[in-house]
């Protein structure tokens, strides 16, 4: 049967497709005018298709700057990111929901107060740190500040205390240690919000631009966003370049999340946040 189209149901339609629109217009935007010729970029009236379509600005963007060492970059800091986030942030989500020690609610309070401070109020005070130990322009000292995320070890606290404890008891009970449970019952239950958390944070770690921006000087170890602003700033505004760049490099991030939508919702879903 046919759902009934109550008022309710037409008004979320209309918020839905208002939504819909509002993501997916500047994205046709940008691809519209990244196919334009340069010289019709900043013509009035604005028109949405150009008098002939062109890979121009493609071409151009990918000559001016090393987009295949970038690329590569970029994949590299973001898969090694995500897996030591998962793994380290699971491990300390892990400890906190099993585990009691002298000091657990209060240093459990310091890490949710992460969650409020600015990543950029940390800026100076990090870059120091990785100035003394020698890790400017290496992969890691973009990787490493990037690793300690308390929203993530908030989210698995929450998936782990839901997670019965029978399982736990009856592994300990065989003669399992705390390490053997956690890694062969825990992790392997754990897979849709470790999926999640996972997806999150090499979206984010993708598209971060401040911190690979300060920590790195030579062109050949910036990230994809570092180096793309780079090859901007030394040409001058070019509207059709510029969009084709953003074009470049939100691709690889549509093609994880369509990948991948599936298990971000469930791993929302398994964290029992969506319904807060």
């Amino acid at each position: 049967m046919s759902p009934r189209w109550t008022l309710g149901r037409l008004t979320l339609l209309v918020i839905a497709l208002a939504l819909v629109a509002l993501w997916v217009l500047p994205i046709a935007w940008a691809v519209a005018t990244s196919l334009k010729p340069e010289s019709e970029t900043a013509k009035t009236p604005l028109e949405w298709i150009g008098s002939t379509l062109t890979l121009e600005a493609y071409r151009q963007v990918w000559k001016s700057g090393d987009l295949t060492q970038w690329l590569v970059n970029s994949a590299y800091t973001s898969v090694m990111t995500t897996a030591l986030t998962v793994v380290l942030c699971a491990m300390a989500a892990y400890g906190f929901s099993r585990t009691e020690f002298r000091g657990r609610k209060a240093l459990y309070g310091l890490v949710l107060a992460g969650i409020m401070v600015p990543p950029q109020v940390l800026i100076a005070p990090l870059f120091a740190e990785m100035v003394q130990l020698g890790l400017v322009d290496t992969y890691w000292g973009v990787i490493l500040p990037q690793v300690a995320v308390p929203a993530m070890v908030f989210i698995l606290v929450k998936f782990f205390d839901g997670v019965p404890r029978e399982l736990e008891e009856a592994a300990f009970v065989d003669g399992a240690g705390r390490w053997r449970v956690f890694w062969t019952i825990v992790m392997p239950l754990s897979r849709p919000v470790l999926a999640a958390v996972a997806i999150f944070t090499f979206i984010s770690t993708w598209n971060n631009f401040l911190w690979p921006f300060l920590v790195t000087t030579d062109p050949n170890g910036m990230t994809l966003p570092v180096g793309l602003v780079n090859v901007q700033s030394s040409y001058g505004l070019r509207y059709a370049q510029m969009m084709a760049s953003v074009v470049i490099a939100g691709l690889p991030l549509l093609i994880v999340f369509a990948l991948f939508q599936r298990q971000i919702v469930r791993g929302v879903a398994h964290t029992g946040l969506a319904g807060q």
